[in-house]
Formats: structure tokens, sequence, C-alpha cells
């Protein structure tokens, strides 16, 4: 009988210690808040950052208890087969992932990011995703692409009647990053990888190939350097499995190297001139490489403490060069040399961070300082520490209502400033995901890689929401300040104040799990004072006038089916 059991016992025990388990993709529905809140509870392994993701394993927990915190709930499938079956007497495994569609409709203008493969557009759009996960010895397969259809209606835009030196100037800024104001003029559909990968795994290090949204710091509104705003891209990747421990300590980290594409849109408007001169300026015809790492190290002396950095460098292909040096530009000098003329053909990004977990008051607090372009000596960072940054900062607090804590209050304050302070840095293209070498900016497919509210701005948000395991409602306000950089540099002669463009929103929020699906709806009202900077004043009156203000409703409801 003892003999019987053991192929079984042993399987069990390789399946409860999660080594074979597929990753958590960035953005699950539900799943990434519950388990990031279960650790403010002491519910989940201290040692896990959060800060690099996707998640490749939750410590020991298993697929059935990541995929079903609330098992309880689950019933037998609609297919009547098994989520999860066992491959050649144990050698393997094959798994169906969880299917989900994701649906948004803005009425007026495009609104909302960190979305993935969705695209920013007015009307209604669909994103669908479904896959399947198999594991045999080393080998993993994880197939799971995404569809999105949206119907890419016309809105307002840029204002025509906006004086011809704006316009000028607006092309200047936007000559500079590749962000579509609108991606083309018919409705829009297309097919990705999605958060697909092929990989060996060496428990604690997997090495492979990817197209898996990264996601790095401790941010949860935005993220400076990589983020699931843009659709992924496609990148080799090595990169821990699980905290690794250490005598000093626990340590995370990732090393990828990818592939960057453009959208392929040019403004609506690609004719324009001003003074009898063309004011769009033709991108490159190339794809871009981009090498990026992230570390994070928690000290066994703070538990609770992680700390990290997060370093990019993108450049056209056809600029790279040979040698090692061109594909791993992560580990060149940090100082620029006068004399090094690679430094005129890369984008550079670096962040460091901090993400702090108070175990005993439930409560995280988090940090991210990047630079843009690194200053040429430490001397000149230490004397501008202001200058080319970005930071954010945010702090979250349970407050429980139930002894154990299942039922709480969740407050969430965060604050994201891509602002740059000094105009000069604005007028030389210095501005957060732009770059006069690389004019595609900071991009893939026509998003940014990072903070998902864009070069220049501002975003300022707080959430207040009730808490019952996986099921969540709440609000949330958010003051967002579109791309003040822009607005710096097209009036940086008459520095009129009252054509800032900022958005005031209001939004409910739902999240609920019932029997096998997880549900998610939202509703935000948003208020924009002066769209689009539009400030015109007639002659006689009075100086405190309106501008172009607009009201938008932006809808988004979504499931996912666990199988």
């Amino acid at each position: 009988m003892i003999r019987k059991k053991l192929p079984v016992m042993v399987f069990a025990v390789i399946y409860a210690t999660g080594l074979f388990a597929q990753s958590l993709p960035v953005g699950s529905l539900l799943l990434e808040d519950y388990f990031r809140r279960s650790q403010l509870t002491s519910g989940l392994d201290s040692t896990i950052s959060f800060t690099i993701r996707p998640l490749n394993t939750l410590g020991n927990l298993s697929f059935n208890q990541i995929t079903y915190p609330d098992s309880l709930n689950r019933q037998p499938n609609f297919l009547k087969v098994p989520a999860l079956s066992d491959l050649d007497k144990g050698e393997g495994i094959f798994q169906l992932l969880p299917a989900g569609m994701r649906m948004r409709i803005n009425t007026h203008h495009p609104y909302g990011w960190n979305d993935g493969a969705m695209i920013p557009a007015k009307g209604l759009q669909t994103m669908f995703s479904a896959g399947v996960y198999a594991k045999y010895g080393h080998l993993s397969i994880q197939l799971k692409p995404e569809v999105v259809l949206a119907s890419n209606d016309v809105f307002e835009g840029f204002p025509e009647d906006h004086y011809e030196v704006i316009w000028a100037r607006y092309y200047d800024f936007n000559n500079y990053t590749d962000l579509p104001e609108r991606f083309g003029t018919e409705p829009y559909s297309r097919a990705f990888w999605g958060q697909s990968s092929v990989r060996l795994n060496f428990d604690p290090v997997s090495v492979g190939l990817s197209s898996e949204n990264l996601w790095w710091g401790p941010g949860k509104r935005n993220s400076l350097l990589m983020s699931n705003n843009a659709p992924g891209f496609n990148h080799f990747t090595l990169n821990t499995s699980r905290p690794v421990n250490t005598p000093a300590g626990s340590f995370e980290g990732q090393l990828v190297a990818g592939r960057l594409e453009g959208s392929g849109f040019t403004p609506l408007t690609p004719d324009r001139e001003y003074f009898g001169s063309p004011l769009l300026l033709a991108k490159p015809n190339d794809w871009r490489y981009l090498s990026g790492l992230a570390l994070t190290w928690q000290p066994k002396w703070v538990p609770g403490l992680f700390l990290g950095l997060t370093r990019s460098f993108q450049v056209y292909n056809s600029d790279r060069g040979k040698g090692i040096g061109s594909y791993l530009p992560l580990f060149s000098v940090t100082e620029k040399v006068e004399s090094d003329q690679s430094f005129a053909t890369r984008d550079e990004y670096s962040s460091l961070f901090m993400r702090w977990v108070w175990f005993e008051e439930q409560a995280e607090i988090y940090f991210e300082y990047g630079r843009n372009n690194h200053n040429r000596t430490l001397r000149n960072t230490v004397l501008e520490p202001e200058n080319s940054r970005a930071y954010l900062c945010g702090l979250s607090k349970l407050f429980p209502l139930s002894e154990p804590a299942r039922q709480s209050i969740e407050l969430n304050v965060e604050v994201t400033q891509l602002q740059q302070t000094s105009v000069q840095t604005v007028l030389n293209a210095g501005s957060w995901y732009l770059n006069k070498n690389i004019r595609h900016g900071y991009t893939n497919r026509g998003e940014t890689l990072g903070a998902g509210i864009g070069p220049g701005s501002n975003l300022q948000s707080v959430s207040l929401s009730w808490l019952n395991g996986l099921n969540k409602f709440g609000f949330m306000a958010e003051r967002l300040v579109h791309n003040n950089d822009f607005y710096y540099y097209a009036y940086v002669d008459s520095q009129d104040w009252r054509r800032h463009w900022v958005d005031f929103s209001l939004s409910g929020n739902a999240a609920w799990s019932y029997k096998n699906f997880l549900f998610q709806a939202r509703a935000t009202a948003i208020q924009s004072l002066n769209y689009q900077w539009y400030l015109l004043q007639d002659p006689g009156e009075p100086y405190f006038v309106n501008g172009r203000d607009r009201f938008n409703l932006s809808i988004e409801t979504g499931f996912t089916y666990r199988f």
C-alpha cells in the first residue's frame, strides 16, 4: 500500500512547493492585490517583495491555492475536464489557465492605463485571453495569447483652433516619442502573444523567452520603468523564481533583453507646416533593443523592508554596435564619458526604490525615485538631484473589522510626479519618456513602458475600500495633471497658469468572487478642465475665464473563469 501511494505522495510534495507553478500575470484580476494584502496580515511569505513581477512563486502555495484562495466556491468546470493533469507518471503536468475578458467604454475621449494590450481609445474596447501551461522536467511552456478589438471612435483631439505656434511646439514635443493621439482612423483589431513564455527552470533560477508584461517597483497605480501599460514585448529573461536566501537576507532579480516596436501610426495631420517647413519628423524605420535589470534585497535584520534598483537601456538596432558590451550596457560605468559616442545613441533610465511592510500595523509604505539619462558625474547628481528626476510614493493601511481579519477597510494613497522642475530640461527634450536620439521615446507599440499617465504628468490618488476575502467594494478619487512639461514648453512665453489640463475623477469599483468566476466593474466620472490645454479668451471677457472643459464617463467590466 505504501509503495502504491509513494508516487502520488512525491507528486503532491512537488506540487505543494510550487516548483512548476505558472506565473501569475501582471494585472491578474483580483489575485495580485489579494496576495499583496495577505502579506500585510502575515498570511504570506514575508520575503516576497512584490516589486519584480510577474510572480513565479508565492511561497509554498500550490496552483489551486493561488487560483482559488476562496476554495469553498470552486465548482466543476463547464468543460468537465480536470484543470490540472499529470503527464507521464508524474514527470510533467498540463493545466488550463484562467480565461478572461475585459471591456471598457469611454464616452468622450481616451482614458485609462495599466491595461496591457488595450489601446487609448474612445468607444467600446474588448480584450480576450485564455491559455494553457505545460511542464516536463525542467522545461515549461505557457501559452496565453491576447486579442484586442476596439471601435476606435473619432474624438475631439488637439484643437484645430490652437495658435499655429502652439501646433509647432506640439509637434516638437511629439517628434521625440511614439504616443499617437489616435491609433489610426479605422476600428482596431490585433492579436498578441500576451502572457506567454518558454522557460528552463533550475530552482531558484529560470531562463527563457517571454512576451509577458513586466512590473518593476513598489507602485500600485504607476511604475517608473516597467508596468503593464503597454503590450508586453518579446524578450529574453534570466530571473529568480523565488527569493534566494543568503546570510545577508533574501534577494530577487531579473535581467531582460528584448525588442521594442513602434506603433506604426503617425499624427492625423502629418502634412502640417509652420512657416513653410513640415512639422513632422519621420521616425526611423527600425526596432529598438532594450536591456533591463531589476534587483531587490530584503535585509534579514529588518523584516518587511525591501530595497531595490532598476536600470534600462534602449538603442536602435542599427546603432547597437558589436560585442558583449552592446548587449549588456547595463554593466557599463554610471558616469558619462565625453569621448564615448555610444551614449549619444542610447536612452537610459534608472531608479531606486523601497517598500516597507509593517506587519503589526497591517500597513506598508513605498517610494521610488528615478533618473532619466543620468548626469555625467556623481557630483552633478548630488548638486541637482531634481534634474531629470521622477518619483512616486504611497502607503496602504488595513483596518480590520473582524477576527480573524477577513473583513477590513483598506486605505491607499499614492502620488506620482513626472513633471520636470526646470524649463531648460524640457526644452532639451529631457522630459520622462522622451529622447532626441531615440525618437520613439520609452514606448512599445505606441504606449509608455513605465507610468501610464505619460510624459510630464502628475497624479494624486486616494482610494478607500471594504474588503472581504476576494470581494472588494470602494471608491477612488484622483487628480491627474496632463503633461505639464508640454504646457511649460508650449507656453514658455506667456506662462499662462490658467491653461493646465487637469482631470478630476471619482470612481466606484467592485470586485467579487462567485463560484469559478472572478468579476470586476468600475465606473469613473472624469471632469477635464482646459481639455487639451485649450483656453481662448475673447476681448472684453474677465480674466478668470473657463477653458474648454469636457466630461467623460469611463466604464470597465471584466471577468476571469478559473477551470
